[in-house]
């Protein structure tokens, strides 16, 4: 029979095992996070991190077994360790991506996790002996610490999703989930107290170490920010994490640009001719162009080039993230730019993601702008699937015109022509497109139809800076190393494929292609 005392003590174990657990899966979710910010590809960064994390928990519970004295000390130790190693992480993940590169950040990235994962591993059997040495029965101690664990791993999830993440960003949550570890060990310090040894040298740890982690929850952020400024050419003047991406603004003697995840979504030097190309050709091409829908393009400035047409009658624009969006219709550098055209009546603004929407909706439209994100990541690969021009395609009406954006035919040529044959798979009629645009290089857009273009009957019909009735012909031309046939090291050609959710194709392409640039 427990005394009161012993059954204090292991109510205290289960609701550490619990809150101890929901920090390892936020420190988990936020090394996944971290290394799809700063490595790319989300799903492959994710993968990598739940495997290692994994087999670091697999490797820290074989190495429990060796512990079979001072239980409740190992565990502080392991909790001021996971602390100062998780607290610490996103921190130093920046400094080393400004300093030092992509490939020693992987390395740095990936040990932690193993790390993290096999002190995370060594927490709870070391629990459950010290739940039995109590006198909780095994069977009762293991069960009861083990509901504390998975319940407090679904919380923790939801916690950084839908909190930490989007409110506090990925160095100050590393920061506040580590002052949970190290509370946690100074409670189970206090609660054991009279158990364990050196408890004078441990308490003033714990009090250096929490001290740490409240200075880097309150300033790591701003320091990691210089971090980060070193992986821009331009001063940062913007940088926040939403629930979708992370976005940053630079700007430098008039020169705006927008980051979505490291990526460059626009110059505010070079814009207009990218945005030309989109809107202006698809208009003039389209037989009625009054009700117009784009998808992506939250910045506003396609729409601003819509805008400029008197036959223009709706523009419904859906981009998943409402932070861009807003940020496009308060944000005076966006402003500037997109002349405040999300604020026009003719404007709907749908924060929904594309290929739900298209499922959903009913109507059809005259005009359809795809102003997406390259294709680096699983989520976004579903956006360039025959599934999703099948889509676009039967919301386009008879006399209607489509135009993707379809990143470089110079530096990912076979990528270029996979959109390509991709959106001819479902039926439209393509037309290709390439521009330079200086802080982009070379770029691609593919032109869909339901009936053949001669590009010669086409005309702009509004005030342009860049396009013109006899620079659309020119744009079609592509060089030898730029063409649709692609051969390989042995001179044969290669067959273009289209990309399909079923086989997505083209991110192992596009990672090809791009990671020499």
């Amino acid at each position: 029979m427990m005394t009161e005392l012993e059954r204090r003590k292991s109510s205290r174990i289960y609701w550490a095992s619990g809150i101890v657990s929901i920090c390892g899966i936020i420190f988990e979710v936020l090394f996944g996070a971290l290394g799809s910010y700063i490595l790319g590809d989300g799903v492959k960064q994710y993968t990598i991190t739940i495997s290692l994390f994994l087999t670091g928990m697999g490797i820290g519970a074989s190495l429990s077994e060796k512990v079979m004295k001072r239980l409740i000390l190992t565990f502080i130790v392991i909790e001021f360790m996971i602390a100062l190693v998780g607290g610490l992480s996103s921190f130093f993940i920046f400094g080393l991506t400004a300093f030092v590169g992509d490939t020693a950040t992987a390395v740095f990235l990936y040990s932690v996790i193993l790390l993290v994962g096999g002190l995370t591993g060594l927490e709870l059997p070391i629990l459950i002996r010290k739940a039995n040495e109590i006198g909780v029965e095994i069977n009762k101690s293991t069960a009861r610490v083990l509901f504390s664990d998975y319940a407090g791993g679904l919380i923790g999830g939801l916690l950084f999703a839908f909190l930490l993440r989007p409110e506090f960003g990925l160095v100050t949550t590393a920061f506040l989930v580590a002052i949970v570890n190290v509370a946690i060990g100074i409670w189970i310090l206090i609660t054991f107290r009279a158990e364990i040894p050196f408890f004078r040298i441990l308490s003033i740890s714990a009090a250096l170490l929490f001290s740490l982690m409240i200075g880097g929850a309150l300033f790591g952020e701003e320091i990691a920010f210089s971090f980060e400024q070193k992986m821009y050419k331009d001063p940062v003047i913007l940088s926040e994490d939403t629930n979708y991406q992370r976005i940053v603004v630079t700007k430098e003697q008039g020169d705006t640009r927008l980051y979505l995840d490291g990526q460059l979504q626009f110059s505010s030097s070079d814009e207009y001719r990218y945005h030309e190309t989109l809107v202006h050709i698809p208009m003039a091409v389209a037989e009625h162009p009054s009700d117009v829908l784009v998808l992506g393009g939250g910045d506003g400035l396609a729409v601003r080039e819509l805008l400029k047409y008197d036959s223009l009658n709706s523009v419904t624009l859906v981009d998943l993230d409402p932070r861009v969006t807003e940020l496009a219709s308060t944000n005076h550098h966006f402003l500037e730019l997109n002349k405040g055209s999300l604020k026009d009546k003719k404007v709907t603004i749908v924060n929904d993601d594309a290929f739900k929407y298209l499922k959903k909706a009913k109507n059809k439209f005259d005009v359809i702008l795809v102003d997406l994100p390259d294709p680096n990541n699983e989520s976004l690969n579903k956006l360039y699937t025959w599934e999703f021009y099948s889509l676009i395609r039967n919301h386009l009406k008879e006399d209607g015109a489509v135009m993707v954006q379809a990143t470089s035919p110079v530096f990912a040529t076979e990528v270029y022509w996979t959109i390509n044959e991709t959106i001819e798979k479902t039926g439209l009629v393509t037309k290709n497109f390439h521009v330079d645009i200086p802080s982009f290089g070379n770029w691609g857009f593919v032109l869909g139809t339901r009936h053949p273009v001669d590009m010669s009957d086409v005309s702009i019909s509004v005030e342009t800076r860049f396009l013109s009735d006899r620079l659309l012909t020119s744009l079609t031309d592509f060089g030898k190393d730029e063409d649709e046939v692609i051969t390989d090291q042995d001179g044969n050609v290669v067959k273009m494929e289209p990309n399909t959710l079923i086989r997505p194709n083209l991110i192992e392409k596009y990672e090809k292609a791009w990671q020499n640039y």
